[in-house]
């Protein structure tokens, strides 16, 4: 078995769980080689909070998971070329919290992503999706991803704009590179990309990062949907998997925290 020819650390939530599988198929193909994905991300995940979904599952923040300490006990290895994927950096605004929150959270992840000498890759959130929302599109679409979560439209928007204007110098300030997303990427749900778009979002969103165009074509691998991540809790229990937690023949390994 061949060992891995890069390193890819997905930090994100629902958009990135959603199409985890063919992010995965399109990062085995840039590398052209075995990957060692690490990843933090999950459908209404925080970056700094436990967050739940259904009232069921709960993961941890991104910047307190177990995979920064997995990235650091790789520090004295031999070096892996390394890139990064920040996204979905919208949910802890409808969780309520504030921009002056949210933002030292980010700094955290990238300012690490920074010692792992990774070409890091950071999108915006679709501010000029949300701002073209009329108020009954913006109730439905509150009620049914964050429901029983009071908020106001421009109040929303307003953090919103301010957070944009923070990843933006947060990106400058460590080197990454800054996607803003397209109209034509959203349909009627405002922040989830759509899946007939997705191929073609994710190829141009991960084609920031630098060199690639490997080998051919990869297979997509089935049943990525159902992994665990290191740590979670259901409903009042901690459930703990060892990882990697997914093992490809080719030598690709897949961690998640």
């Amino acid at each position: 078995m061949a060992p891995p020819v890069l390193r890819a650390v997905l930090l994100g939530a629902s958009n990135l769980a959603r199409s985890f599988p063919r992010i995965l198929s399109l990062v085995r193909q840039r590398a052209g080689g075995p990957v060692e994905v690490l990843g933090a991300f999950g459908r209404g995940r925080s970056y700094g909070e436990w967050s739940r979904l259904l009232g069921v599952r709960h993961l941890p923040g991104i910047v307190g998971s177990g995979l920064w300490r997995e990235i650091a006990t790789r520090a004295g290895q031999e070096p892996l070329p390394t890139v990064a994927l920040l996204t979905d950096l919208g949910n802890d605004l409808a969780y309520g919290q504030s921009v002056a929150r949210i933002v030292p959270w980010v700094e955290a992840c990238l300012a690490r992503l920074v010692e792992a000498r990774a070409a890091t890759v950071v999108t915006l959130l679709p501010l000029a999706t949300l701002e073209g929302v009329p108020p009954w599109r913006f109730h439905l679409a509150r009620t049914v991803l964050f429901p029983g979560r009071p908020m106001d439209r421009r109040d929303l928007l307003a953090r919103a704009r301010e957070l944009n204007g923070e990843i933006r110098r947060l990106a400058r300030q460590a080197g990454a590179e800054v996607v803003e997303p397209e109209l034509s990427w959203y349909g009627l749900d405002p922040i989830h990309i759509r899946s007939k778009v997705a191929g073609g979002v994710w190829r141009e969103i991960l084609g920031r990062w630098p060199g690639g165009g490997g080998g051919g074509k990869a297979r997509r691998v089935m049943g990525l949907q159902l992994l665990r991540a290191e740590e979670l809790r259901l409903w009042r229990f901690t459930v703990r998997t060892v990882q990697p937690c997914k093992r490809l023949p080719d030598g690709t390994t897949v961690a998640l925290y």
